[in-house]
């Protein structure tokens, strides 16, 4: 089941704009895109889903694999999200990815976190599996169950193993998830 082969958990997505971001942070997304992939992380990483924080808001990469090559067109603005309704307000050019949800209530249950990032994939997952604290079930990959599960592991940890779906990182910054990246892996890879 590695890599979100459960069942989604939809939701409905209402675009406020179809043209691109022009939010500051978009170049911090794409810098720790390549700074994965020239890491030789991408060759674990079967897609990356990251995020930050900007004010009430969120801007989070869309559907793309290859991290490395990540391009402002590649990145939404999520403006609102209703966990009860399951309806995401957004701006952008593209569809949301479905891990959406997860980083949207991570950044608005803890206010220390600004940036989160998940990587996905077998490799990945088996570097982490055992090493870092775990979600105790397999969740629906962005369903309100996975939500749950991860904001209960985060109370001990800033790196979390999502049981045969992704690691998860969060921080107050990408510089700090980018340390704790890199130091897990040297230290417990």
């Amino acid at each position: 089941m590695i890599g979100g082969k459960l069942p989604n958990t939809a939701f409905q997505t209402f675009y406020t704009s179809k043209e691109e971001s022009n939010n500051p942070l978009i170049p911090e997304i794409i810098k720790i895109g390549k700074k994965i992939e020239d890491a030789g992380l991408s060759n674990d990483v079967k897609s990356a889903v990251i995020s930050l924080r900007y004010g009430r808001r969120m801007i989070i990469n869309t559907d793309y694999n290859d991290i490395g090559k990540i391009t402002r067109q590649d990145i939404l603005e999520i403006v609102d999200y209703d966990p009860v309704k399951k309806v995401l307000l957004t701006m952008g050019p593209k569809k949301p990815k479905i891990e959406t949800p997860v980083h949207w209530m991570i950044h608005h249950a803890r206010s220390e976190v600004n940036a989160v990032v998940q990587l996905t994939g077998e490799n990945i997952i088996k570097k982490y599996e055992g090493k870092i604290v775990s979600t105790d079930k397999e969740q629906p990959v962005g369903s309100f169950e996975t939500i749950k599960e991860v904001l209960k592991a985060l109370r001990d940890s800033k790196c979390v193993l999502i049981k045969n779906q992704a690691v998860l990182f969060v921080g107050k910054d990408l510089k700090q998830i980018e340390e704790e990246v890199f130091k897990t892996l040297k230290n417990k890879g």
